[in-house]
C-alpha cells in the first residue's frame, strides 16, 4: 500500500485538527520519509552514509496466512539485532490516546507515537519486551513458543485486541526481513536522522528515512526537515510505503494455497 505525498502543513484544517489532538497526547512523533526507488543512490551521496556503519537487524511478524491480525490494527513482531539481545512489541493502531486504559498507560514498557509522513498519519500504542540474544533464534526454529517471546504484559494486551480465537501459538512466522539501520547527524541538520533499509526476498527494497522530536515541536521539526532535504535534493513527492505492511503483504502470499 502506498499514499499520495501530500506536505504536513498542507492537512485540510480538520485533519489538522485530529492529529493536533493525537499528538497532544502522545509521547513522542517520529516524520517519516521513504524514498523512490531512482533515488536512493543519489540520497545516500547526498548524506554522506556511510554502510559500514549500519546495524543488522532481522525483523519477524506473525500474523495469520490472510492477516486477520493486521486487519483488526494489531502487530505482533520480533526483531533480532545485531551484538544485542533480541526484542518484542506488541502495537495497536490505530488509537486515541485519551482512550487509552490507565494502568497501560502508566506502564514503562508503552509507548504511544504518531507516525507522519507526507500523506498521512497513524498513533500507535507499542508495549515492548526485551529478550534474551537467541530467543527469536529458537522460536523460528521451532524450539521455542511463540507466546514465550512475549510477556504476560503483552500478552495480555494481545488478548484484549486480537481477534477473538487467535492465540500467539497459532500463529504463522512472517519473515525474516534483512534491515540495515544507519543512524547519522548530517551536515547542516541538527537533528539525528535514521535511515532504515529494508530488504525484502524477492529483491526489493525499501528505504525510510526519519527522525524523532517532542509532541510540541512536531511542526518546526517537520518544516526545518523538509527545507533540509529539499536543499540536498531529495524526492519529497514521490508515493510512501509502509515497511510493515509490504513486509506482511509479500509473506501473505507466499503463505496462501496455489
Amino acid at each position: 500500500m502506498s499514499t499520495r505525498a501530500r506536505k504536513l502543513t498542507e492537512l485540510p484544517d480538520e485533519e489538522m485538527e485530529k492529529l493536533l489532538a493525537l499528538v497532544a497526547g502522545a509521547d513522542s512523533v517520529e516524520l517519516k520519509l521513504t524514498l523512490p526507488d531512482e533515488d536512493h543512490r543519489s540520497t545516500a551521496v547526498a548524506l554522506e552514509v556511510d554502510p559500514l556503519e549500519a546495524e543488522i537487524r532481522q525483523v519477524f511478524f506473525f500474523d495469520t496466512p490472510d492477516l486477520a491480525l493486521n486487519r483488526a490494527g494489531v502487530v505482533a513482531r520480533a526483531r533480532r539485532v545485531q551484538g544485542r539481545g533480541d526484542d518484542s512489541v506488541v502495537k495497536l493502531r490505530p488509537v486515541v490516546p485519551d482512550e487509552l486504559p490507565q494502568d497501560l498507560r502508566r506502564s514503562p514498557n508503552l509507548v504511544v507515537e504518531v507516525d507522519a509522513m507526507p500523506g498521512g498519519y497513524v498513533c500507535s500504542a507499542s508495549l515492548k519486551g526485551k529478550l534474551g540474544r537467541t530467543d527469536v533464534k529458537d522460536a523460528v526454529a521451532g524450539k521455542r513458543k511463540i507466546r514465550k517471546l512475549f510477556s504476560k504484559e503483552q500478552r495480555a494486551f494481545f488478548a484484549a485486541h486480537a481477534p477473538a480465537g487467535l492465540e500467539l501459538d497459532g500463529l504463522s512466522i512472517l519473515g525474516p526481513i534483512t534491515v540495515l539501520k544507519l543512524k547519522l547527524v548530517p551536515e547542516g541538520f541538527d537533528r539525528k536522522l535514521v535511515g532504515e533499509l529494508w530488504l525484502y526476498p524477492d529483491g526489493s527494497r525499501i528505504i525510510e528515512l526519519s527522525t524523532k522530536c517532542p509532541p510540541p515541536d512536531m511542526l518546526r521539526v517537520a518544516v526545518e526537515a523538509r527545507l533540509f532535504l529539499t536543499k540536498k535534493g531529495v524526492d519529497l513527492e514521490g508515493e510512501q510505503q509502509t515497511k510493515t505492511r509490504t513486509a506482511l503483504e509479500f509473506f501473505s502470499k507466499q503463505l496462501a494455497p496455489t
